[in-house]
This record gives C-alpha cells, sequence and structure tokens, in this order.
C-alpha cells in the first residue's frame, strides 16, 4: 500500500528499474507483437465504463466476415505478426459454430502464428470448442476482485462470480490466460487494487493487462475522470517482479492519454504491443473509450515508426509467437 500512495521519485525509479532487469532477465531486449483485430463492435452486455455497451444507440454497429478477418490475419503475417488476438463484444450473432470456423481457418491457413481470442464470457464447453479449433490463449479481463466494486461498473444481470469462473475453466483447460483492470475505473480505492494484485498473484495468469481508464461521452461514466499513467507504470512494474515470465502489454489506453506512455510502459517492465490489424474503416467505430489510438505506431501500419520507437529507448521488435516464460521461442 505505502509502495502505491508514494510519490517519491527515488522510489518509482527504483521500481522501474528493478522491473525492467526481471523482464530483461527473461525476454532480453524483445519487444512481441500481437496483431488486434477488432472482429465486433456488438455486444450484449451493458457494462457501465464500455463505449460499445448494449445500451449505447449512437455506436456504428458492424461485425466483420471470416473472410474479412483472414485477410488482416494475411497482411499482418506478411508485415511478421505470428500472433493474432481476436477481440469483439459478446455478439450473439458470432456464435459458437462461427467462432470455431474461424478459429479453424485462422490454423490452417497460418500454423506457424498463436491465436489468442478475446470474446467474453462463455461456458467451458465453448471455451473447450474453441481450444480443440486452435486456439492457444485467452484474454478476460476480471476488472476488479472487489464485488461490491464489480456492482458499481456493471448491470445486475453479470456477475463477479461468474467472470472468476470463466478465468478459472480458461486455466483448468490449458489456455495461456490474460487478466487484468482498469486503473482509476470510477469507485476504485487503493485497497481495491491491493485486492487485484493479490488475486492476479494466485491465479498467476500468463498475460496480464492493465491500463487506465479513459471516459466515453455515451455512458453513465462520462463525467468521470480519467486514470493515472503513473499508477499504471507504477503497477506494471509490480506485476513484473510479482511474475517475471508473464506477458504484460504497454496498452492501447497509456498511449492513448500519453503517446510516450508505450515506451514508458515498456521501460517499466512491460514486453508486448498489439497494434491494430482492423479494416481502417472500421477502427473509429470500436470505440470502448474517448480517442482511443488506432492509428501511427498503434497501428499495423505503423509497424515501422514501433521499431524505431522502440530502439531509441534500447529494445527490438521481435517477429516470434513470443509465448509465455520462454524467449527461446523467438523466431
Amino acid at each position: 500500500m505505502l509502495l502505491l500512495q508514494s510519490d517519491d521519485a527515488v522510489d518509482c525509479a527504483f521500481l522501474q528499474s528493478e522491473a525492467r532487469k526481471a523482464s530483461v532477465s527473461v525476454f532480453g531486449n524483445s519487444v512481441y507483437i500481437r496483431g488486434l483485430v477488432e472482429i465486433s463492435n456488438h455486444c450484449r452486455n451493458n457494462c457501465f465504463y464500455c463505449g460499445i455497451r448494449s445500451g449505447n444507440p449512437s455506436v456504428a454497429r458492424y461485425r466483420l466476415d471470416k473472410d474479412e478477418i483472414l485477410e488482416c490475419c494475411a497482411r499482418g503475417h506478411s508485415l511478421g505478426f505470428r500472433t493474432f488476438v481476436l477481440q469483439g463484444g459478446e455478439d450473439p450473432a458470432q456464435t459458437d459454430d462461427w467462432v470455431e470456423d474461424v478459429v479453424r481457418s485462422i490454423r490452417a491457413g497460418f500454423p506457424d502464428c498463436a491465436i489468442t481470442l478475446s470474446l467474453g464470457e462463455k461456458p467451458a464447453e465453448s471455451y473447450r470448442r474453441f481450444k480443440a479449433a486452435g486456439a492457444d490463449r485467452y484474454l478476460l479481463r476480471h476488472e476488479t476482485f472487489n464485488k461490491e466494486h464489480y456492482l458499481k461498473l456493471h448491470p445486475a444481470s453479470m456477475s463477479r462470480e461468474r467472470r472468476l469462473g470463466c478465468l478459472s475453466d480458461l486455466k483448468e483447460l490449458g489456455y495461456q490466460t490474460g487478466s487484468g483492470f482498469m486503473v482509476g475505473s470510477p469507485f476504485q480505492s487503493l485497497d481495491n487494487i491491493v485486492e487485484d494484485i493479490l488475486f492476479i498473484q494466485d491465479l498467476q495468469p500468463e498475460m496480464i493487462g492493465i491500463g487506465p481508464f479513459i471516459h466515453h461521452p455515451d455512458t453513465p461514466f462520462s463525467d468521470s475522470p480519467d486514470g493515472s499513467v503513473s499508477l499504471t507504470l507504477k503497477l506494471i512494474s509490480i506485476f513484473r517482479l510479482i511474475n517475471p515470465q508473464a506477458l504484460i502489454p504497454a496498452t492501447t489506453s497509456l498511449a492513448t492519454l500519453d503517446a510516450g506512455a508505450r515506451g514508458k510502459g515498456i521501460l517499466s517492465g512491460a514486453n508486448v504491443v498489439m497494434p491494430n490489424l482492423t479494416p481502417a474503416s472500421r477502427r473509429r467505430d470500436y470505440s470502448l473509450y474517448e480517442g482511443k489510438a488506432a492509428f501511427g505506431a498503434e497501428s499495423a501500419e505503423g509497424l515501422e515508426e514501433l521499431r524505431k520507437e522502440m530502439k531509441a529507448i534500447g529494445y527490438e521488435v521481435v517477429v516470434g509467437r513470443g509465448d509465455y516464460g520462454d524467449s527461446r521461442l523467438i523466431n
């Protein structure tokens, strides 16, 4: 708690330095890239913080078909991406059969690549089917471990227990599993963050995704202040020290609030960036929060810009799957 509260520059610099050493000891100076494909902004849920929530009538809704997704993957593969992240809302039209078919097609077309899904809460049987079709990883942020806080961020139709149950199912099925939370979300206290740290320490996810909360004008939290970049960077360092082998992204939300924060995230212990492969015409429609960065170094087209940015701070963007804790898998 004292570390989270501290603004002492010496303390923060020491924490960052130790986290950077821990990351380099496992992964060297490698930064892994994941090609993000936002496959649908339809969502059955009405989370109070999310711009694509079901209760927002202002969203220009879309969903990509299988051919569009495969085109994104082909373009990404030619650029050097060896992990594809299919992210979307909980879209009822994208059934288990459909997801299974898409995953199987990506696996057949790009056998040297890892497939990551981020499609929300599903029954364990759905997760099993996706894994059998070829999915390797699944991202599902728990958002907050505290039950009372969870209820303040989500409608009554959603359940903290169900979210945690899904994470347990994913781990049991053998997925490389990712979890995390928003830093500075409405009503969040430092005590809540401590609970989140302890939960992640216990879960031991292979991927830890945290980023600052950013408000969206078409949500109940439109007037809430954005989260802290500095606290997010501090937490990246803490999680790197807790789990030196974890895959930790310098998130798009960091880069949205501070264009230089992507590099700061890497220097704080992060080792992953996720450039956007979504068709350019659709990127602004996947608006989880206001001003979401999706172009420049945050995009597949800006990969060379990203390489230069990472080189300037002593890191190298590498081509490879970048699996949990095993730098030997770099190609």
